[in-house]
């Protein structure tokens, strides 16, 4: 019976999908470079898959000769230590799993070579979190092929630090830890996506080129060189967390909008006093800046809110029933170049007529082609199963499948 198991599994396959996540209260830094564990507790707020996700397939065949990685298409080094923690993480919890117990085809499984494939449906090191996506579809997809229910936050976070926070749903706080080895360096749901509605999420996207400093480098270099950080870390943030929670909590966008600006303004700030600054943030994202203020200060209260993580692509924040005029604000502040008809992507978004004195106080000076194109979304759920086999990204041979 063992033996014709063992050969009915000669090829396991598992595939997922994994979210990006934008932090509101940023993670810049860390205490343990192996570990991969941060000088300050973050939080997040998970997008859509409908936009933004990863998709994962893991398989595992006592035919495989050696691990191999593709990534969109091409193959990639499956000796990165970062990938090789996360295989070698959930492995070991897999034989914990099993507790010793001799089960030929499970044991069988983990001796095997396995075969990797992930493809992103948005721009790869553009600063839109890809390598937390992306290491939270690995883990998720190598969990479901060695059959790990364990807390795998932990995990993940070996991968990219943030990909923790790309384990859950909503609104999520990776917590520091305190313990040395990082087992509490955890993330956890502080609400769910259906928690805040109301909450859209708009990406604009200004370049989808590779950011100039990758964000390990210039972390480090930061934890260096930055008196800034060093108080952000111990002073600033441990408030900041608290009193997000309680905006997210109560649904209080002024709240929320205002200390997710200053917050992101702050984490912008360590870079400039990191030595030699770091410039993530280039013209055009001061422009939209300026211009998310201008809006503001013409209603009165905060209607939109930006955040920028280490590149110079802009999130904005904002309720259901500001999206329409904001992005028609941004339609006449950064005129589409060609693409006026692929300038929106994601969940529709209707026209608006703007007054006249809008346009006035808030549509300075038009920099045409400047955005290449605005992608709509919302919060969404955690890692998600993919049981269509037609979805599997590696074919029946172990290999990528021909897409079409």
């Amino acid at each position: 019976v063992l033996a014709a198991m063992a050969a009915e599994r000669a090829l396991a396959m598992a595939t997922c999908t994994a979210p990006v996540n934008i932090a509101v209260i940023k993670y810049w830094g860390k205490r343990d470079t192996d570990l991969i564990l941060p000088i300050n507790s973050s939080l997040s707020v998970t997008l859509h898959q409908d936009q933004l996700r990863t998709t994962t397939t893991a398989a595992a065949s006592r035919d495989f000769t050696e691990d191999r990685l593709w990534l969109n298409g091409a193959e990639a080094d499956v000796g990165h230590p970062r990938v090789q923690a996360c295989l070698r993480e959930v492995r070991r919890l897999a034989r914990k799993r099993r507790g010793g117990a001799e089960d030929a085809a499970a044991l069988g499984l983990l001796s095997y070579k396995v075969h990797v494939a992930s493809e992103n449906n948005f721009p790869t090191a553009a600063g839109l979190a890809s390598s937390a996506a992306g290491y939270a579809c690995l883990v998720s997809a190598l969990a479901r092929l060695y059959g790990v229910e364990d807390e795998l936050s932990e995990v993940a976070r070996r991968g990219s630090g943030s990909a923790c926070r790309s384990m859950w749903g909503g609104f999520v706080q990776w917590q520091r830890g305190e313990r040395p080895d990082g087992t509490d360096s955890l993330a956890l749901q502080v609400a769910p996506e259906t928690h805040w509605p109301e909450l859209r999420v708009l990406v604009l996207v200004v370049s989808g080129e590779k950011k100039p400093v990758a964000s390990t480098a210039g972390m480090q270099t930061s934890v260096e060189t930055s008196p800034l950080l060093k108080h952000r870390a111990e002073v600033v943030v441990p408030e900041r967390l608290a009193q997000m929670m309680r905006h997210i909590r109560e649904r209080d966008f002024e709240g929320f909008g205002q200390l997710a600006m200053r917050d992101s303004n702050q984490f912008h700030a360590t870079c400039l006093d990191t030595f030699p600054p770091i410039f993530y943030l280039n013209d055009l994202s001061r422009h939209i800046i300026a211009l998310a203020h201008r809006y503001n200060a013409h209603h009165g209260h905060t209607k939109v809110a930006y955040t920028f993580d280490a590149g110079p692509n802009a999130v904005i924040f904002a309720l259901a029933d500001t999206v329409d005029e904001f992005v028609e604000v941004v339609r006449r502040s950064f005129p589409p170049a060609t693409n006026g008809d692929q300038f929106v992507r994601g969940l529709p978004v209707g026209s608006a007529m703007l007054p006249q004195e809008l346009v006035a106080a808030v549509v300075t000076e038009p920099v045409p082609g400047a955005v290449q194109y605005i992608l709509h979304t919302k919060p969404g759920p955690g890692p998600q199963l993919v049981d269509d086999p037609s979805q599997h990204l590696l074919g029946a041979d172990g290999l990528p499948r021909r897409r079409a």
